[in-house]
């Protein structure tokens, strides 16, 4: 990736975390729930696949 794209996705990064901040607890509690959710889905799927790198 070039320096252009770096900086867009670290600026859309931030973007997500202060959307994050801003919201009221109850409503964070729900996101993390469905991050942790999409994480052990994401776990599941590739349950006896070798790691290879991205």
């Amino acid at each position: 990736m070039d320096a252009k794209t770096d900086r867009s996705d670290e600026a859309q990064g931030l973007r997500l975390i202060r959307a994050f901040l801003s919201l009221p607890p109850d409503k964070r509690a729900e996101v993390i729930a469905f991050v942790e959710e999409l994480a052990r889905a994401q776990g599941r799927s590739e349950a006896g696949t070798e790691a290879s790198p991205r």
